[in-house]
C-alpha cells in the first residue's frame, strides 16, 4: 500500500473534539506547525509560515487524546497524510489531515508524565486454564507408555 506518513512536530491549536461512535471512539484536533530560520540579518531566530493540520485519532489513541491533549501543547504527531478538497461557499479549499497512528507530547520543550492505561477486560466465554506446573516431576504412570499400560489391565475373562 502506497501512503504519505508524516512526522509532525506542533502545538495543540484547538481543543481536542471527542465522540463515541458506533465504529469506535474518535478525536480530532488541529495541530499548528511553525517554520523557524535563523535570520542572519537580524541575528536572531524567526517565526516563518505557519501551517495547520487536522489531526484525526480513532479508538484507544483517540480515547488517550481526550485525556491527555490540552490547547497549547507541543505535540509530536505521525500518521499518514491527506489532502483533501472541497468547494465551500463557490470557492475552492484545500486542506492536510493527519490519520494519526501516533502522538506525544514534545520532551525538548518540557516534561510528561506517562500513566498506562488501563484495558477493560471483557469476561470470556471460555474458562481460563490453569497454568502447568512446570517444576514438577512428572509421575510415574503418567511417564509409562501405552503399551506399558495395556500389558497392566488386567484381560478379560469369558
Amino acid at each position: 500500500m502506497n501512503e504519505t506518513t508524516v512526522c509532525v512536530v506542533g502545538n495543540v491549536a484547538t481543543q481536542p473534539v471527542f465522540r463515541e461512535t458506533a465504529m469506535g471512539a474518535s478525536a480530532r484536533f488541529r495541530l499548528a506547525v511553525t517554520q523557524r530560520y535563523w535570520d542572519r540579518e537580524k541575528n536572531a531566530w524567526t517565526d516563518g509560515h505557519t501551517n495547520f493540520f487536522t489531526v484525526w485519532a480513532n479508538r484507544a489513541l483517540a480515547t488517550n487524546v481526550q485525556a491527555s491533549v490540552s490547547v497549547g501543547e507541543p505535540l509530536v504527531v505521525r500518521g499518514r497524510l491527506k489532502i483533501r478538497s472541497e468547494q465551500r461557499d463557490g470557492q475552492s479549499r484545500t486542506g492536510a489531515d493527519i490519520e494519526a497512528t501516533a502522538i506525544g507530547h514534545d520532551l525538548a520543550r518540557g516534561t510528561a508524565a506517562f500513566r498506562r492505561a488501563h484495558k477493560v477486560e471483557t469476561p470470556s466465554e471460555t474458562p481460563a486454564r490453569p497454568e502447568p506446573n512446570w517444576e514438577t516431576e512428572p509421575t510415574a504412570q503418567a511417564a509409562e507408555t501405552p503399551q506399558q499400560q495395556q500389558s497392566q489391565e488386567p484381560a478379560l475373562v469369558t
